[in-house]
Formats: structure tokens, C-alpha cells, sequence
């Protein structure tokens, strides 16, 4: 599971427990001029994930870590699909974060609201 934060002009997550060894991260920073957004999106765990490259992932289990597909890199950390949010990126190392949070709905909207 993933902790979302805005601190100052930045987005912080924060990855928890054991998911950091399976991600190969503890965090990510990313500038709030970079992020163009955010969606709950449960259905986001049946798409393609591309190559895993570092990362783990046992389908319906876990998906952690960098992926690479279609050009670009995806960072996942998603054991339960329900609670999974991807924020949008621009000029960034990641096209896309893919993570699970306790509440999807207020981290859309945290994300949102620091973005308008």
C-alpha cells in the first residue's frame, strides 16, 4: 500500500511494509507541475503491465515496481485492485504511478484539488 501526500509543490508517496522490497522503492517525489491528474480505477489490474524491470508480480496477488510498456514506464504497487488509483504524469521517469491506497476517493481528490 502506497501513502499520498502533497507537501509544499510536491506529490510524495510513500510506499509501506514489505512493498518496498517488492517495488524496489520507499518513495517517490514528484513536482505538482508534472502531475496531470488522478482516477480510482479498479480495473486498471486486468490491463497489460509490459516487462517487469525491477519488480515483482504474481497475478492476482501483487504487482510491484517498474514496468516498461508501449515506450513507457509504469511504477505499480497494487495487491487490491479496489483500492487502485493511477495519477498521470508529465516529463517525468514514470508516465504513470499505479498504486493502492486505503481511500481512492480522497486520494483522487487530494491529488486534484493540489493540481487545479
Amino acid at each position: 500500500m502506497a501513502l499520498v501526500n502533497i507537501d509544499g509543490d510536491e506529490l510524495v508517496v510513500v510506499i509501506e511494509g514489505l512493498d518496498k522490497l517488492w517495488a524496489f522503492k520507499s518513495s517517490l517525489t514528484i513536482p505538482l507541475a508534472n502531475v496531470r491528474g488522478a482516477t480510482a480505477d479498479p480495473g486498471i489490474a486486468a490491463d497489460p503491465k509490459g516487462i517487469r524491470a525491477p519488480g515483482a508480480h504474481l497475478p492476482g496477488v501483487i504487482t510491484a515496481g517498474t514496468f516498461h510498456l508501449d515506450g513507457e514506464k509504469v511504477f505499480w504497487d497494487v495487491k487490491d485492485a479496489s483500492k487502485a488509483v493511477v495519477i498521470e504524469l508529465a516529463d517525468e521517469r514514470y508516465a504513470r504511478l499505479v498504486v493502492q491506497v486505503e481511500d481512492p476517493r480522497a486520494t483522487v481528490a487530494l491529488v486534484e484539488n493540489a493540481v487545479r
